[in-house]
């Protein structure tokens, strides 16, 4: 005699805040790989460099710690050591020693680095808006968050 099936456990519901916090997720990671995308296709710097070139571009001193730019992106130290160490073999930024401390370590972003940030700016705010509009479009669970988003720019 075959052994009995189960009958199927119904999934507990779900909230309207869980429910719309899997569209924010959904949307973030849509609209994450089209940045990525254009940025890597269009001047040759991911997502991340482009962010670390944004905060160090914003720093009144054109620096920061390393830890201090982790922070900033979110990554771990190690992390955030290869990344810089990607914008230095692209001469978008360099590596200082802090005169104060010789353990600090700070990342200084270059004119080239500048001039490459400020190209690939107008690709993420395009790709960004692009993005955006055409999640709104599509999912209609999301267009009254995109609006008051949109609101807030």
């Amino acid at each position: 005699m075959p052994a009995a099936v189960p009958a199927p456990v119904a999934a507990p519901p779900v909230s309207d805040l869980a429910a719309t916090w899997q569209h924010i997720l959904l949307l973030h990671a849509r609209v994450e790989s089209r940045l990525a995308a254009a940025l890597q296709r269009r001047h040759g710097v991911g997502l991340s460099e482009f962010r670390a070139l944004g905060h160090l571009a914003a720093s009144p001193t054109a620096e920061l710690r390393m830890q201090e730019l982790a922070d900033k992106i979110g990554l771990n130290q190690s992390s955030v050591t290869r990344l810089v160490a990607r914008l230095s073999a692209a001469d978008f930024a360099v590596r200082d020693l802090c005169p104060d401390d010789k353990r600090g370590v700070y990342t200084v972003i270059t004119e080239e680095g500048r001039t490459r940030y400020a190209e690939a700016s107008r690709t993420y705010e395009e790709t960004l808006n692009a993005a955006v509009e055409e999640a709104g479009q599509a999912d209609p669970h999301l267009a009254a968050a995109l609006t008051a988003l949109g609101a807030a720019r």
